[in-house]
């Protein structure tokens, strides 16, 4: 069983940075597709970002060359970094695994959620 436990969220102004991490147990983090998602109030959970287990990466166009994922495989541990947030980018932010792939961008693969973690950006 895959456990995920999100951290790094808050409340910040505009332009500023945020790093979430994302700390995996109880499974092979090294092989599998890790991935960002968020839901914002009344919106469908959409995938920000996602890394594959050799390091492939992919953004959504909204966060595209403001937003980096990595992943730190000695320590099971992914990470997202933010900068220059936006008031749009306020939402839920959840880490999921995708324990049967090494790359995925489908979400029906993800079967591990975190909890989720806050980001609420102010104007």
């Amino acid at each position: 069983q895959v456990q995920l436990v999100e951290s790094g969220g808050g409340l910040v102004q505009a332009g500023d940075s945020l790093r979430l991490s994302c700390a995996a147990s109880g499974g092979t983090f090294s092989s599998s597709s890790m991935g960002w998602y968020r839901q914002a109030p009344g919106k469908e959970r959409e995938l920000v970002a996602a890394i594959s287990s050799g390091g492939n990466t992919v953004y959504a166009s909204s966060v595209k060359g403001r937003f980096t994922i990595s992943r730190d495989n000695a320590k099971s541990t992914v990470y997202l970094q933010m900068i220059s947030l936006k008031p749009e980018d306020t939402a839920v932010y959840y880490c999921a695994a995708a324990v049967r792939f090494s790359w995925t961008m489908r979400t029906r693969d993800y079967d591990y959620w975190g909890q989720g973690t806050q980001v609420t950006v102010s104007s």
